[in-house]
């Protein structure tokens, strides 16, 4: 958004599908199918920026000559804003760490390092087979990687790794999730093997110029020490109101808004699960995506049925529900639809659909 920096925290779930047989045998015996997710105990502290480029100025069509940027990397001290540190915090600071730099472990580099968009995405990228799309105050990205090398599809699997996100941005928050997907090594031989979760990545985050959590937005007053008594936190205005919007009880009021169809109830509980997190979201996610066709396109139940993600969030008056609906099969990664409901929240359960679940209408 126009190169907006965004600040934020991730938090890390780990799903325990490829941590070894012996550790999937700790499972709930009456949900062998369903991963466990493990949370990292370092929470993340992230940059975030997305800018555009012009790559060509003579392009017939503005956009043809635009890409658009993004960049995520691990914060530095530097990113924590001057205007909160007295010169006491700055040089406390420095001496903790010479180099001037958070302590960040190689495993914290490699999973914000591992991208979920192009390196530079073109207007063409937009148009649904390359899994990115804006509508209103949501979005979603995605990349994968093919299976096979020398597929010539661009956007066709079947994949080895997929990365998708979804996410909302609304009053000077954005709260988004990432799932990155991986076939299990000994399905490898297979022409089409699943995919399954390796990890979900939870941001929350603020385009403010402070950090979500008000505990990153504090300063050492001139002369104290490392002392709880000796800081001084800087207040946002609406410091409440983001509190509760990304860190506030977990769960959609009710679930999830608008619950979308996803198959049968054995696909469901197959393939699928729903969380809460903290914040007041819910999310409805595959855990399990199948690559192979078995079935009609239009066979409900079947993996060519398709898949959907969807993310339920109420960042002030307005409750929002996006839903990413891709195709099946070996297209998975092609987008059906991205569709947004918004409804007051106070009203959310007044007009709450009661139609069992069905796609928008086109």
């Amino acid at each position: 958004r126009g190169g907006e920096r965004s600040l934020g925290e991730w938090a890390v779930f780990q799903t325990d599908t490829f941590m070894g047989e012996e550790v999937v045998k700790g499972r709930n015996p009456a949900a062998l199918g369903v991963p466990r997710l493990l949370k990292w105990d370092k929470v993340l502290k992230v940059v975030s920026r997305g800018s555009k480029i012009v790559t060509d100025p003579d392009a017939e069509w503005r956009v043809d000559g635009e890409r658009i940027v993004h960049e995520e990397r691990l914060a530095t001290l530097d990113d924590f804003p001057t205007l909160m540190m007295s010169e006491g915090s700055s040089s406390s600071s420095s001496s903790n760490n010479e180099e001037g730099e958070l302590r960040w472990e190689s495993e914290d580099v490699g999973h914000v390092e591992n991208t979920f968009w192009p390196k530079e995405m073109t207007s063409l990228d937009f148009r649904g087979p390359g899994g990115i799309m804006c509508v209103g105050k949501a979005y979603t990205i995605c990349d994968a990687t093919p299976l096979k090398e020398e597929n010539e599809l661009l956007h066709e699997g079947p994949f080895s790794e997929m990365r998708t996100e979804l996410g909302v941005q609304e009053n000077g928050m954005r709260f988004r999730i990432k799932l990155d997907y991986s076939i299990i090594e000994e399905d490898s031989v297979s022409t089409a093997p699943p995919l399954h979760l390796r990890t979900l990545t939870v941001c929350r985050e603020t385009l403010d110029g402070y950090w979500p959590n008000p505990a990153d937005n504090e300063i050492l007053e001139e002369g104290d020490d490392d002392s709880e008594e000796g800081k001084s936190e800087v207040r946002r205005r609406n410091q409440e109101e983001i509190t509760a919007a990304l860190f506030g009880p977990p769960g959609a009021a009710g679930g999830l808004y608008d619950p979308p169809p996803v198959g049968s109830e054995e696909r469901a509980a197959d393939n699928y699960m729903m969380l809460d997190f903290e914040g007041g979201a819910t999310v409805l996610l595959p855990h399990r995506l199948d690559q192979h066709h078995d079935g009609d396109e239009t066979e409900e139940g079947g993996s060519s049925s398709g898949w959907v993600t969807s993310l339920d969030w109420t960042p002030g008056r307005i409750r929002y529900q996006v839903d990413r609906k891709v195709m099946g099969g070996t297209k998975l990664k092609g987008l059906r639809t991205l569709e947004l409901s918004e409804v007051q929240g106070a009203d959310a359960d007044r007009y709450r659909p009661k139609d069992g679940g069905e796609n928008m209408r086109q």
